[in-house]
């Protein structure tokens, strides 16, 4: 008989990817849901034959280094590889996967309503009625801005920004991109997007902003302090992507003086931990932050599981897994 696999999972997992994992390798579960230490980290390392991290987890070149000689996959549980070297990875004959265009709906959905949730100021009124602050209808009172006819700057047109132009378009947005190259013309016409292919110009034009292209060496702070002084005063701006893409310090400051309206963030950049002055912002009504939400779906997490286990039993059974990721694609 075939000797299973050694699965090392780093993060509690949905029941049912979980129970799946057991019934076809030899799964160790994190049942505490803890995130790993150091050390933790490094005794899966050693140990595993797969091991499944997540987004949370960095598996760096000096790590990779201490692993075992049995770790021949690297499962990540998860559509960005950021958190993973993968070329020091790679150059250890480890093959590494991810989970890429399950999350592209959730992602979107979110997306829009962070945009909805700034321009509309629905946070703050969610909150009104249930601290018995209204005293009842006012012509002048909680206004915000309409979005219908507004530009949204989609920087980044992958899956995730194509299903945002769509949900945007939909509500009357007038759809723009810069990336690093055109979509195909199909899309452009379907979409009915313009392309920038300076981000300067492009951000210096936009009443909405969003932020939905991959963290990679080349992206951080691809809004930087000097790109977002080009942003208009009453513009604001949505990440749902990577925290480390925005220079967040600059962003924050540039909010506090009021020359960007607001912002809607479900990443940041040391999350878990919160720049204190966002969260002042935030009680003032002038962003709203999420706990990295996005892609959080019953229907999504489920999916990233099969996926996970798909490029396992194809890596196990001597073939190519379906999500192999490359050096040359980051």
């Amino acid at each position: 008989m075939k000797k299973r696999p050694v699965v090392v999972v780093t993060r509690r997992l949905p029941d049912l990817i979980e129970t799946r994992m057991r019934e076809l390798f030899d799964t160790r579960l994190n049942l505490e849901d803890k995130p790993l230490s150091t050390e933790e980290l490094m005794e899966a390392v050693r140990t595993a034959d797969v091991l499944v991290p997540t987004v949370t987890d960095e598996i760096d070149a000096a790590m990779l280094a201490e692993a075992g000689p049995n770790l021949k996959l690297i499962a990540n549980f998860g559509n960005g590889v950021d958190n993973i070297d993968v070329p020091a990875a790679v150059a250890q004959g480890i093959t590494v996967t991810n989970t890429p265009g399950v999350l592209t709906e959730d992602t979107a959905d979110m997306t829009m309503a962070l945009i909805l949730a700034v321009a509309r100021r629905i946070p703050e009124g969610a909150h009104i009625i249930p601290d018995g602050e209204w005293a009842g209808w006012s012509p002048t009172w909680m206004l915000g801005r309409r979005i219908t006819g507004k530009r949204l700057g989609i920087v980044g047109m992958g899956r995730i920004g194509q299903a945002l132009a769509r949900r945007a378009k939909a509500f009357g947005l007038s759809i723009h991109y810069h990336n690093r190259r055109h979509v195909p013309p199909k899309i452009e016409a379907e979409l009915e997007a313009t392309y920038w292919e300076s981000l300067d110009q492009m951000l210096a034009r936009m009443d909405i902003v969003s932020v939905n292209c991959p963290h990679t060496p080349a992206t951080y702070h691809l809004l930087s302090a000097r790109r977002l002084k080009l942003m208009k005063p009453d513009a604001i701006v949505v990440n749902t992507a990577r925290g480390e893409i925005i220079d967040e310090p600059a962003l924050t400051k540039l909010i506090e003086a009021g020359a960007i309206a607001g912002a809607g963030l479900d990443v940041f950049e040391e999350e878990p931990a919160v720049n204190p002055r966002l969260v002042r912002l935030a009680k003032q009504g002038k962003v709203v932050l999420l706990p990295h939400m996005g892609s959080a779906t019953h229907e999504g997490r489920i999916a990233m599981g099969e996926k996970v286990i798909v490029n396992i039993r194809a890596f196990t059974d001597g073939h190519k897994p379906p999500d192999r990721v490359l050096p040359s694609m980051l």
